[in-house]
């Protein structure tokens, strides 16, 4: 994954114009997985309000996201099913889910997974000296087994700006992740809202 300075703006932009693209576009036979195959994804509705726009979602599809979402894409396995979602605004979120062999491998990836979160503000950095990333981890959500919340800031040399949220939950043998995001600050930061989030996507699973 190639993550430069405009990398969480790229995936922001570019998951708001290819979800847009999708819900008006993709086929009936394109990749997407049947709901009865997959767990259950989140519903728009169920994403942190937005003050001025409904949330879209496009449809649930097997594989990887393409653009790789940012601190978490590496470690994503090709068996991975996902989902975009934006509102008219400059604000986007995807949730990609993971079915493993069994609960501890489920564990296992989980675990990766909140590794690469711990260590992500710091590996941006460190790739790119116009850019400075900071993280904050927000506590562990008592749902099923588990769900853990982060934040990441980024700011570029000319002046951008942009607040991520992630979480990484699971169910069983069943890990998600839910990426939040849009311009601004921690201070833009929806924690409460994307914590009920979270929770609502780990109780769907199934």
């Amino acid at each position: 994954m190639h993550v430069r300075a405009r990398g969480i703006r790229t995936t922001v932009a570019a998951l708001a114009a290819l979800a847009g693209a999708a819900a008006a576009a993709v086929p009936a036979a394109a990749a997407t997985t049947p709901a009865s195959a997959t767990p259950r994804f989140l519903e728009p509705a169920d994403l942190p309000p937005h003050p001025t726009s409904p949330w879209y979602g496009g449809p649930v599809t097997a594989g990887q996201p393409d653009p790789l979402p940012v601190c978490v894409g590496e470690a994503l396995p090709s068996t991975a099913t996902h989902r975009s979602y934006w509102t008219e605004f400059d604000t986007s979120a995807q949730q990609i889910t993971v079915v493993e062999r069994d609960e501890s491998r489920a564990e296992d990836f989980a675990a990766l997974l909140r590794r690469h979160l711990a260590g992500c503000a710091k590996k941006l950095t460190e790739q790119d000296p116009d850019l400075t990333a900071t993280g904050k981890y927000y506590g562990r959500l008592k749902v099923e087994e588990g769900a853990h919340v982060y934040g990441l800031h980024t700011a570029s040399a000319w002046g951008s700006s942009d607040i991520n949220l992630f979480s990484v939950g699971r169910d069983g043998r069943t890990v998600t992740v839910v990426r939040w995001g849009q311009m601004g600050t921690f201070q833009h930061a929806q924690v409460a809202d994307f914590k009920s989030t979270t929770v609502t996507a780990v109780n769907r699973l199934y």
